[in-house]
């Protein structure tokens, strides 16, 4: 009896906000796809709702469950599904969970295929105005500002851009810990909302974007871009 052949992982970018930014070949995935992985299924049902997609079969990976759904989903591949890993928004597995999915895929000789679409770190880099040929991706400072401000020390000298990612509620107090730590002088970048209606991009020293901020409530993660060290004195905004 012949085998079955093995189904391929796609790895489908979806919008990060505004839904015209979805790809002819994500649509195509979608809908072709035997099983829809996402991070929640009100989310995953939502953004599938958005583009009338009705999916063949739909199951969740987030960090909850992951290291318990992964050998399910890698039998669904082996026996013949093609299988399509979304995020609640942008790009599966990057700041999301799918890692070890796509690790055990690899493992096992399966087809992976990433379907580009909308990033908010790089909308964040192209429009921030520093050098992005060379970049740091930090991600996630911590939450305790202790940790926090430790981990910005080990960035003060660093002569590259730096990206990172940050919830609203969080963003003064981040970026207070970045002028105590960097210095108030230190140009930044603080993007909201990237690629919708309300998309806000504010530049300028720390100081001056700490004062922008204040009093105001913002919803939507934000994106921090920090000019390297020597570059943040050449620039004028």
């Amino acid at each position: 009896m012949e085998a079955p052949k093995i189904g391929t992982l796609y790895l489908v970018a979806t919008p990060i906000g505004n839904p015209d930014d979805i790809t002819f070949r994500a649509l195509k995935v979608l809908k072709e796809a035997d099983l829809i992985v996402c991070e929640e299924l009100k989310e995953g049902r939502k953004i599938l709702s958005t583009y009338q997609i009705e999916p063949k079969e739909i199951d969740t990976l987030n960090e909850h469950n992951e290291s318990l759904k992964v050998e399910k989903i890698i039998n669904d591949l082996k026996s013949g599904k093609n299988v399509a890993l979304i995020s609640d928004a942008g790009t599966p597995v990057f700041s999301d969970p799918g890692s070890l999915l796509v690790k055990q895929a690899i493992k096992e000789g399966i087809k992976i295929v990433p379907v580009p679409g909308a990033s908010a770190l790089l909308l964040a880099l192209i429009v921030s105005g520093f050098n992005i040929e060379k970049f740091v991706y930090y991600g996630w400072l911590s939450q305790k500002r202790q940790r926090r401000r430790e981990e910005l020390r080990r960035l003060k000298g660093e002569q590259r851009t730096v990206v990172i990612f940050e919830t609203p509620y969080r963003i003064i107090p981040v970026l207070e810990d970045i002028g105590a730590v960097l210095g108030v002088d230190r140009k930044i970048c603080v993007a909201f909302n990237l690629t919708m209606p309300d998309e806000e991009i504010v530049r300028g020293n720390v100081i001056e974007v700490v004062n922008y901020f204040v009093g105001k409530k913002k919803k939507g993660e934000c994106v921090i871009v920090i000019a390297g060290a020597e570059e943040s004195k050449r620039i004028e905004f």
